[in-house]
């Protein structure tokens, strides 16, 4: 379903051929979260299927034609209805990352209720390393030791990531281009 919605969140900023596609999955999300073709391509076949995107040929003379893959106004439809969804499965690791890369198609409240849950989870992760590092602590060698505080170390940097975002939802969301929405017409955003 992650990259599903990946590709119909490309794929609704413009038509792409595969290997397009597939170099703009790996921009947005990232190297630890790159898909395979072996998986994009069964996944594209899915969408068509079920009607969301269609595929167009095209070559010019001589030329090896290429598939365009482009959405279809099921697909939109589709897609925005996935972008507004606001539930346990988008607060995980793997979803989070995907749904906030394309917040800019989502809506305000839904992105406050997604940046809330994963601040939650994340809250609750916190303290049950904590508690587990407080209870192994002398069992611990120095590397494992260090290991286990990097992990805190950094669930503590993204719950104040989130509280920052969570923030600025509150007071205007951010500029998809820009930065944070303000109201003051003194400030530069």
């Amino acid at each position: 379903m992650v990259l599903e919605f990946a590709v119909l969140g490309l794929l609704h900023e413009s038509p792409l051929h595969g290997y397009e596609l597939k170099k703009r999955l790996d921009a947005v999300l990232g190297r630890m979260r790159a898909f395979s073709y072996g998986s994009l391509y069964p996944c594209l076949t899915k969408l068509e299927q079920a009607g969301y995107i269609t595929r167009d040929a095209s070559g010019g003379a001589g030329r090896r034609s290429k598939v365009v893959y482009k959405l279809t106004a099921e697909g939109k439809e589709h897609f925005q209805g996935l972008a507004n969804e606001a539930g346990p499965s988008q607060w995980e690791d793997d979803a989070f990352g995907v749904h906030f890369a394309f917040f800019s198609h989502t809506d305000a409240e839904t992105r406050l209720r997604i940046l809330e849950g994963r601040r939650s989870r994340l809250e609750e992760q916190r303290e049950g390393l904590r508690a587990r590092l407080t209870r192994a602590r002398e069992a611990l060698d120095a590397y494992t030791l260090a290991l286990q505080n990097h992990g805190l170390e950094s669930v503590d940097r993204e719950v104040r990531w989130l509280n920052e975002l969570i923030a600025v939802e509150r007071t205007g969301g951010l500029d998809s281009r820009r930065g944070p929405v303000t109201n003051d017409p003194h400030t530069v955003s």
